[in-house]
């Protein structure tokens, strides 16, 4: 590491409860639902759907959830992402620190800590761990650190990498997870993405006449994309099927975590339902929405999800787990640094 360094990074998760007590779990509940990107309700009908309907009831089934994944250490999306900084610093002079959405540590509590240690910092470089851009994860992340940095908006400037859902190294990266399951026998890949309402795309189309409203929207191109979740996770899944050579027949898309009416379907959880009974047997599954395993891959994928699977009359279930701490990953985020240290601002996110 750089003795008196100008730079960091900053890599941003998601977040977790800080205990699987049910008070901690409604306490970030509160804090995650109330995020206007989140559920984008006037904040009276917000507060009222969320806090008198949703926590009082989710609170405890969500803190039986987090009882079958958490681990000694805790929360497995703040465990995977503590060790992808370990790892990160290891390949990079930068100082790295980690900051998360919800719950601990935030934004400013990094930028405190960075600024205590290393005085001289000049920038802070984000680095939003979604690789799609989705009002409800990569815009809430950026917008809050963006936020939390204005106090210190004359001690150091804060620039942004952009979603790399097509970026080659993320690709190659999530390949590589992939092809040793490849080598088994398989009927069919299910690739489950995190859901969103279809609200949200429409919202975060900037033509304002695109997204869901033209047939072949995704396929067809438009300054859209930039911002639209769905375009973006359609390419993942082509850009990874095609270095792997998986032919079309042998893969689809699915939506999870939905809270209503109104989603991108189809939706994982009724998939998993139907798969056995169009003779889809054995199967494979992941969540490239994700880089880090969590609530939403460990409990919902990979235990609800098999069982149901299962249930059906499936024979075999793999959920293929997500980056995590790959070394391919580690490399590919550190080669995003090295490229911007040395001038390129290719990765860098542009203004909206």
């Amino acid at each position: 590491m750089a003795n008196n360094p100008r730079r960091a990074i900053l890599l941003m998760n998601l977040g977790s409860p800080k205990s699987t007590a049910v008070k901690d779990v409604r306490a970030y509940l509160n804090e995650f639902l109330m995020d206007k990107r989140v559920i984008d309700m006037p904040l009276i009908s917000r507060a009222l759907l969320v806090r008198g309907i949703i926590v009082p009831f989710r609170a405890p089934k969500s803190a039986e959830a987090y009882k079958t994944i958490w681990t000694k250490d805790g929360s497995p999306l703040i465990v995977l992402t503590r060790q992808l900084r370990a790892a990160l610093q290891q390949e990079i002079e930068e100082p790295v620190a980690i900051a998360m959405r919800y719950g601990g540590p935030s934004p400013k509590q990094a930028y405190d800590r960075l600024l205590a240690e290393y005085p001289s910092l000049e920038e802070v470089l984000l680095l939003p761990l979604y690789p799609h851009y989705a009002m409800s994860s990569y815009e809430t992340a950026v917008e809050y650190a963006k936020k939390q940095h204005r106090p210190y908006a004359d001690r150091f400037r804060l620039t942004v990498i952009k979603p790399f859902y097509n970026e080659p190294g993320y690709i190659h990266s999530l390949g590589e997870t992939m092809r040793p399951y490849l080598d088994q026998d398989y009927d069919h890949i299910l690739f489950s993405y995190h859901g969103i309402p279809a609200r949200h795309i429409r919202k975060t189309d900037i033509t304002g006449c695109h997204c869901l409203r033209q047939n072949n929207c995704c396929d067809t191109p438009s300054e859209a994309h930039a911002y639209c979740y769905r375009h973006q996770v359609f390419a993942t899944t082509k850009l990874v099927t095609q270095q792997l050579g998986i032919p079309d027949n042998k893969f689809s898309i699915s939506f999870q975590s939905r809270l209503g009416k109104g989603w991108l379907e189809p939706f994982t959880d009724v998939r998993l339902e139907q798969l056995p009974g169009e003779g889809i047997k054995k199967l494979l599954i992941l969540c490239p929405a994700f880089v880090s395993d969590c609530l939403e891959t460990l409990e919902e994928i990979e235990e609800r999800g098999r069982e149901t699977f299962l249930a059906a009359g499936g024979q075999s279930y793999h959920m293929i787990p997500c980056l995590n701490t790959h070394p391919l990953w580690v490399k590919t985020i550190a080669g995003w640094i090295g490229a911007y240290r040395s001038g390129d601002r290719e990765m860098v996110s542009a203004e909206r």
